[in-house]
């Protein structure tokens, strides 16, 4: 599976009409679709699909076609995400109507290439499910651990600091936690 960490744009036109599709990390989806409901206030529509997985490992699926004929744009959006596998991502879809009326085939086309390029547009990550793991330290080894941890690349922490020691919570990829794990005991 595979992912991404930044919002990228393309521009696609068929028969006149503009498509501009966004490819977004979930975490970044809900303002993005805000912000460009408020800079496109004369767009058509603003059509969106959604894959990213639950706390129980399951894929959780959404679409929209926000006003187009029902299942020509959202869905197609959609099966391109999951045909590329890509999860805990959605993407926008602008479109500025060119005048030329494209039928329910060639609008689920035209949705589906927007989507396909600003995928090909992405730089895209693999996917690593992120684990939590906390310990205890003493005092004395605060800076130890801050070197231990920025050597395995774990910037997601936290501390807790207690009367006598400091409780430490960290979250990444299982292989940095036990690439961490190894460095400490």
């Amino acid at each position: 599976m595979k992912c991404t960490d930044n919002i990228y744009k393309t521009t696609t036109e068929v028969n006149k009409s503009k498509f501009m599709a966004y490819l977004v990390p979930i975490e970044q989806f809900d303002s993005l679709h805000q912000e460009l409901k408020r800079e496109h206030p004369k767009a058509n529509h603003i059509v969106y699909a959604t894959r990213e997985l639950n706390e129980y490992e399951q894929v959780v699926e959404n679409s929209s076609d926000d006003g187009e004929p029902k299942g020509c744009a959202g869905v197609p959006s959609l099966n391109v995400l999951r045909g590329e596998e890509i999860i805990n991502t959605g993407v926008l879809i602008v479109r500025y109507f060119g005048g030329i009326k494209l039928g329910t085939g060639g609008m689920a086309r035209a949705y589906a290439l927007s989507v396909k390029n600003v995928i090909e547009s992405a730089t895209l990550l693999a996917y690593e499910k992120m684990q939590s793991y906390s310990f205890e330290s003493s005092y004395n080894d605060i800076n130890k651990i801050l070197y231990k941890l920025k050597v395995a690349d774990i910037e997601d922490f936290s501390r807790e600091f207690d009367t006598y020691s400091v409780k430490w919570h960290i979250k990444a990829p299982q292989q940095k936690i036990e690439e961490f794990k190894s460095q400490t005991l």
